[in-house]
């Protein structure tokens, strides 16, 4: 098969899903994937490859190359290599960003433009795909583009391959808007029917629905309107083109539990994590407020934990605990919530390069394994949906899944599930006859992401303090039914400190309540570049709206911390003096004793 060189950056673990449908896609094409992270640098070099390149790169915090990137971008950016390094490099790359941020997949971009500064060329047009207005908009015409691309560039560089073969699979390939699959699958309701072709004719399979008229049908439904569980007309009625079944690859068994610890720092891959007390949490609202601000105080004082203002930390969340009770009733296992799961390769599967899932720990509790590690509120992708689909017993609910993961049914997958930011258990609501594997949530659920936050404290003014601001994050769920749901992150910390939280009075109450401590798991984050200038006397303007102002706290704790405080002290003391005709030292006295009784307050920011 015609190789070509895969690589994906990833944080959030978008572009890796999308890499991996384009390696599984490539084979029905007659080419061959060679699929790494960007990161695994031992298992691929640019500077010798002289096959094609296709990257996958997502953008991350203020137009950041993904952290998987960092060290590809520093060794391609070294400015000591020659502009023709990468002159033998014909490569096409599939940028991912969100349009609301004001570096629009400059992930992608900084390594697109440095690629081409070191000579390298493209076989195949850059896309840049928009999260804020759906990913698949670009990256599904884009992968179905790339085939024909491919087959040009191999066209024009590999001549003696057998010429009539290669120009009837690029005629295929051109005339297609479709991924063309071993199993290209038509459904038509109006006959119940589920036609399989292979280009050469499969059989018929008829679907457990009766059939019906259709222009009776038409009257019927035009009185509804669409919905996440149907349809109208014409998608109702129309032909589908729906994507290849994934391949399922893992084994999963439940073995009786073992006992032994298990520890949430396992389930992030970062290093190190710091177990930490919560010693303040302060309601920074009134109750009326349209939103509730929470001000949380961690105690790093015993840890190696370092920041400084404009750095931010990663907080380790649990998925909340009422909706992975509703997937282990649901998916039959609640039974056995304290069982070990064993994950291995299926034997005969068909999928390339089948691994086992990084962010799943071994032998960890089916528990552990829903509140610690799986993203169970992630958006389905029509992947998800296609595989859920053959795992659904009622006719009319399958042809419902098949329709929203179809080309056809782009536009409804787009209001009811992407946008109604649907998740794996709304559409078991939804679809009650559905009962996916355990396997297949593991293969189609991402990692349980860590929470990023700002610092919202400066370490000078707080010593062996980190505090930290954030909205309580609250919605309505109504996919099914009208559901009030809570920030994964945010909805778990507010539950938290409910013992100890104080109302802003009490603002400046370092004993706080006499309550336990409760402790949460943190890690830093790479540093970055939001930092006060070095030298104090040049000036800055702050702009945080709401809870964006948080990290600018910190700015100015640094700042009445080295100079602002002092300065303030010294001015009253000076004030003291010359109103009353006393001595400095006299001064200093009387404005100690009017701090002892309350009667000078600091409040200093």
């Amino acid at each position: 098969m015609r190789r070509f060189l895969l690589l994906y950056a990833t944080q959030r673990g978008q572009a890796k899903a999308i890499a991996e449908e384009i390696s599984e896609k490539a084979v029905t094409y007659g080419f061959s994937a060679d699929l790494y992270c960007v990161s695994e640098s031992d298992k691929y070099d640019l500077k010798t490859e002289t096959a094609p390149l296709v990257m996958v790169v997502s953008t991350t915090g203020n137009g950041d190359p993904p952290d998987t990137a960092r060290k590809f971008v520093k060794a391609i950016q070294d400015k000591t290599l020659p502009p023709d390094f990468l002159a033998h490099l014909r490569y096409g790359l599939l940028g991912l960003g969100d349009s609301e941020y004001t570096y629009f997949c400059n992930g992608g971009k900084v390594i697109d433009k440095r690629l081409q500064e070191l000579g390298a060329q493209h076989f195949y047009n850059t896309g840049h795909a928009d999260d804020c207005v759906g990913l698949e908009l670009v990256v599904e015409p884009w992968i179905n583009g790339l085939w024909a691309a491919l087959e040009k560039h191999f066209l024009l560089n590999r001549g003696r391959e057998d010429t009539s073969e290669t120009l009837t699979m690029a005629s295929h390939a051109s005339q297609r808007t479709d991924p063309l699959t071993p199993e290209l699958l038509h459904v038509e309701s109006q006959v119940g029917l589920l036609r399989l072709d292979d280009s050469g004719g499969k059989a018929a399979e008829v679907l457990e629905q009766n059939a019906v008229n259709s222009s009776q049908s038409s009257t019927l439904i035009a009185d509804f309107e669409a919905s996440l569980t149907c349809s109208v007309p014409p998608l109702s009625q129309a032909s589908l083109n729906i994507p290849a079944l994934p391949p399922e690859y893992l084994e999963v068994h439940l073995e009786e539990a073992l006992g032994q610890e298990e520890s949430h720092a396992s389930v992030s891959s970062v290093d190190p994590v710091f177990h930490v007390p919560i010693s303040k949490a302060v309601q920074l609202t009134t109750n009326d407020a349209i939103k509730t601000t929470l001000l949380i105080e961690l105690d790093v004082s015993k840890t190696d934990f370092s920041y400084q203002p404009g750095d931010a930390f990663n907080v380790i969340c649990p998925n909340s605990d009422s909706e992975v009770q509703f997937l282990l009733q649901r998916l039959q296992l609640a039974d056995r919530r304290e069982h070990r799961v064993a994950v291995t390769i299926k034997a005969d599967t068909r999928k390339k390069g089948a691994a086992l899932p990084e962010h799943v720990p071994e032998r960890c509790s089916l528990h552990f394994l829903l509140t610690w590690c799986l993203e169970i509120r992630a958006v389905p992708k029509k992947a998800f949906l296609r595989a859920l689909a053959d795992h659904t017993g009622d006719g009319a609910e399958r042809r419902r899944l098949l329709e929203l993961c179809s080309r056809q049914g782009a536009a409804d997958y787009a209001r009811f599930v992407r946008d109604a930011g649907a998740c794996l258990s709304d559409l078991l609501r939804a679809f009650p006859s559905c009962q996916p594997p355990l396997g297949l949530l593991l293969e189609h659920l991402p990692k349980l992401q860590p929470r990023p936050y700002s610092c919202a404290s400066s370490s000078l003014f707080h010593p062996g303090k980190l505090h930290f601001i954030f909205n309580i994050v609250e919605f309505l769920s109504n996919t099914t039914e009208v559901v009030l749901r809570r920030g994964v992150c945010t909805g778990w910390l507010a539950t938290l400190v409910e013992s100890i939280l104080q109302p802003y009075t009490c603002a400046n109450n370092a004993d706080g309540k006499k309550a336990l401590a409760p402790k949460i798991s943190i890690s830093p984050r790479t540093t970055n570049s939001f930092h006060l200038p070095n030298d104090p006397s040049v000036p800055i303007i702050m702009v945080g709206p709401g809870a964006g102002v948080a990290p600018f706290i910190g700015f100015l704790q640094h700042r009445d911390a080295k100079n602002m405080a002092k300065d303030v002290h010294d001015a009253l003391v000076e004030i003291i003096s010359r109103e009353t005709g006393v001595e400095k030292l006299e001064a200093m006295k009387t404005l100690a004793t009017l701090k002892e009784e309350k009667r000078y307050l600091q409040d200093i920011w």
